[in-house]
């Protein structure tokens, strides 16, 4: 595993983002671990994420794409840090865009979109928190491609939590690519999670022990893809 990959999941543990015991996710699922970006809340996390964010796009789709759309809301800061961080840290201005909940009919900027528009030969990679359903993806591609003529390069999120998608039996990542036609990552899965953190201390605490292991086995053994 590249040593970022190492260090995003103790940043994600330090801002506690990805924390572990019992949770009730939106699904309904019953899940033994949860993460939430909203937690990243001063500049330097932030600054930081966006530069986890950079690095893994570079890593996987190069710098041959022209704007970052990041949904609402918690896309919206996402996408902005991030295209910070490519400009600082490869050279390259990308441009962000995320959508609106409630389109504005009045201004200079209304529409349904806020930063750059959409332009006809655009490529786009969509940055997102977590992908646990693939359910906000329903929403999100069909106005993209809706506003020009796009390409949609890929997507990347954060945490690849490694559940079934919508269909219920492979995981959102590989129902997106079937379903859209474009590639789907993550920084890091649970399986790196869990390989960097079971029975290891971080900072003299020990955060998948035994038992917590055991549940997530459990959990994945009814829901992993």
């Amino acid at each position: 595993m590249e040593r970022y990959k190492q260090e995003f999941i103790e940043f994600m543990v330090d801002c506690q983002v990805l924390k572990f015991g019992e949770f009730t996710l939106k699904s309904g699922r019953k899940s033994p671990f949860f993460m939430n970006a909203g937690a990243y809340v001063t500049g330097s996390q932030l600054k930081k994420l966006g530069e986890y964010y950079a690095k893994a796009i570079h890593d996987r789709y190069g710098d041959e794409f022209d704007v970052l759309f990041g949904p609402a809301y918690k896309g919206i800061p996402i996408s902005v840090v991030t295209s910070i961080a490519f400009s600082e840290l490869y050279g390259k201005e990308i441009r962000y865009c995320s959508d609106r909940k409630e389109e504005k009919d009045h201004g200079a900027d209304k529409g349904s979109f806020l930063g750059s528009k959409l332009q006809d030969g655009d490529r786009v990679v969509m940055i997102e928190d977590v992908t646990t359903s693939g359910k906000s993806m329903e929403e999100t591609v069909p106005k993209v491609r809706g506003a020009a003529n796009v390409e949609i390069v890929g997507l990347m999120v954060s945490l690849n939590r490694m559940e079934k998608g919508l269909g219920g039996e492979k995981s959102a990542l590989e129902e997106i690519r079937e379903k859209y036609g474009f590639d789907a990552n993550a920084i890091v899965t649970m399986g790196d999670v869990i390989e960097h953190l079971y029975n290891k201390p971080y900072k003299g605490q020990i955060y998948i022990d035994d038992a917590l292991k055991k549940a997530i086995d459990e959990y994945y053994a009814v829901y992993g893809a």
